[in-house]
């Protein structure tokens, strides 16, 4: 029966929470600028706010109608 050495040695990480830990030094921003957007991104931004204002209005309007503000407005 031939018998193999095993060398193999778990690595041990240690787990540090990010409060607990030492602070970063944070990245220089000043001087940067803009950044340029391309014509799809805006698109999609404009389709985002848009249907947030829709969600807002929804939500606003059954809210207005749960408390009965809008009893004579019926459809």
């Amino acid at each position: 029966m031939a018998t193999t050495q095993n060398s193999y040695q778990p690595e041990y990480f240690r787990v540090v929470h990010p409060l607990e830990d030492a602070p970063e030094q944070k990245c220089v921003s000043e001087g940067l600028g803009q950044i340029a957007m391309t014509p799809s991104v805006r698109l999609s931004l404009k389709i985002l706010r848009g249907y947030l204002m829709l969600m807002t209005a929804m939500l606003l309007y059954h809210v207005l109608d749960l408390a009965g503000v809008l009893k004579h407005f019926k459809f």
